[in-house]
């Protein structure tokens, strides 16, 4: 599979510091944010990698990645002009696929230790059309998407519900999902939210009213290192990695 990176975003919760630098290029343990992720997907086997981006920092990317050769992997880049949800950023890719092509999208902030390749495995025996997601228990899942699982069939899911005051699960959705090119059909569908945004959760819930979106469970660390305190915290975590 090919993979994505979306990067761009305002970080306005890492502020004063993303006021300097764009979040994905702060340090979290011994690398910039960003590196992580593209070296789990480069464990996976995932080498062509479309990274998204905003206009902050875009020179500092290219500075650190440059063709990506020196991580293993062959980078193209995108610029994403404004702020307008995680679903418009993953538009920008659409011209980087084939027809029908699968690929694995990551949030440039979501940190984590599983390895992809397995999801990866099981993504490629669903049905065309299909999608699947990441999802990790937390303590706190007000916080996140919250899937809502179907009664009859907890393999399933029915819904998912956007930062609810009083979730129906443990788990939230994590920045990790997997699609075909049939993503780009339903994003031209979906309509704005009512901060102006494409929201990734809409999407993902077609997928799951048409009982097309299946899951994994993250086993081992996972953050989205996009508050001061999760930054933190992701560091620690990460601080022995290498890369």
């Amino acid at each position: 599979m090919k993979g994505v990176i979306l990067a761009g975003g305002k970080g306005t919760r890492l502020l004063p510091l993303t006021s300097i630098v764009n979040k994905h290029l702060l340090p979290v343990g011994q690398y910039p944010m960003i590196l992580y992720g593209i070296e789990r997907l480069r464990q996976a086997g995932v080498t062509e990698i479309m990274l998204v981006i905003g206009t902050q920092s875009a020179g500092l990317y290219t500075e650190l990645l440059g063709s990506g050769s020196r991580y293993g992997v062959e980078i193209t880049y995108r610029i994403q002009e404004e702020a307008g949800g995680i679903a418009e950023a993953l538009m920008l890719a659409k011209g980087f696929f084939k027809p029908q092509e699968r690929f694995i999208v990551l949030l440039g902030d979501n940190l984590f230790t599983d390895d992809l390749l397995p999801v990866m495995q099981r993504y490629q025996q669903q049905q065309p059309g299909s999608a699947r997601i990441l999802l990790k228990e937390v303590e706190d899942a007000r916080r996140y998407g919250v899937p809502v699982f179907h009664s009859d069939n907890p393999h399933k899911i029915e819904r998912i519900e956007e930062k609810p005051e009083h979730p129906q699960s443990s788990f939230c959705v994590t920045g990790i999902y997997l699609y075909d090119t049939s993503v780009f059909e339903i994003i031209q569908q979906i309509n704005p939210s009512a901060r102006g945004e494409l929201e990734i959760t809409d999407v993902n819930n077609r997928y799951a009213a048409a009982n097309r979106l299946e899951y994994d469970i993250l086993q081992g660390y996972w953050g989205d290192a996009g508050t001061f305190e999760s930054l933190s915290e992701a560091g620690l975590h990460m601080v022995n990695r290498q890369i």
